[in-house]
């Protein structure tokens, strides 16, 4: 990532590489709102790993424990999430800047819900939890934005079972892949089979056959055996 000319020239004795991480960590919600001196303190007092991974290798894995945050700051990633008794799975392509499950990292389990696999290159920089803590002490910007993000999920997460269900089947439908992906657009891939979605939505085989096959030829999902691919999620509710 280049740097900023009149950043190198105004703060002359900063490290090229803490300029770097400066504007790396400023893409993330929970760096931002800094001013530049606190951020530039986080890059140099702060102890950060760095890891570079090409296309198709594993991340993380669902299951294993959180102890640290996965800040990805370039590349592109694929997301798998797995329904409790693993009869069906959503896979989303998500892009940089992305936080994979601050939530996860305190709480009641400390442990990954989805495994994530590199798409293309991609570049992380990771956080351990004791730097994460050491930082919510430290600096009240950090902190406001750490409680703030968490609130938000809950926040939302608790508003979901609340809100009114359209009478449309295809709306029905399309709300279930809304509420099982992690990021509302994008390109979804839905394993699952046509009794169990029918079971989702609370109707027949036959109906949500129909409609699968009228979204599809409106083009907002391509049907295959045993899946269901979502071009581009948020065109199901224009």
């Amino acid at each position: 990532m280049p740097l900023h000319p009149i950043m190198e020239k105004s703060q002359p004795n900063i490290p090229r590489s803490q300029f770097r991480l400066y504007e790396q960590l400023s893409q993330f919600t929970l760096f931002q709102g800094m001013s530049r001196a606190e951020l530039l303190q986080v890059a140099g007092n702060t102890r950060f790993d760095f890891q570079k991974l090409g296309p198709g290798l594993q991340v993380l894995k669902e299951g294993e424990v959180a102890n640290k945050l996965y800040f990805l700051v370039s590349g592109v990633i694929d997301v798998t999430t797995c329904s409790d008794d693993r009869s069906y799975q959503v896979d989303e392509r998500l892009q940089a800047p992305w936080l994979m499950q601050p939530e996860v990292l305190f709480g009641l389990s400390f442990r990954y819900t989805y495994s994530v696999r590199t798409h293309t290159e991609c570049h992380f920089i990771l956080l351990s939890k004791d730097e994460v803590l050491r930082l919510f002490d430290d600096i009240l910007t950090f902190r406001l934005n750490l409680l703030n993000l968490l609130s938000t999920l809950a926040q939302q997460r608790g508003h979901r079972p609340w809100r009114r269900v359209s009478p449309p089947l295809t709306d029905r439908i399309a709300r279930f892949f809304t509420d099982h992906s992690h990021y509302p657009a994008g390109r979804k891939e839905v394993h699952i089979l046509m009794e169990r979605l029918a079971v989702e939505v609370n109707d027949s085989r036959l109906d949500v056959s129909r409609a699968l096959n009228d979204m599809q030829r409106r083009g907002l999902v391509e049907l295959h055996r045993g899946r269901i691919v979502i071009p581009s999620l948020e065109r199901l509710f224009m």
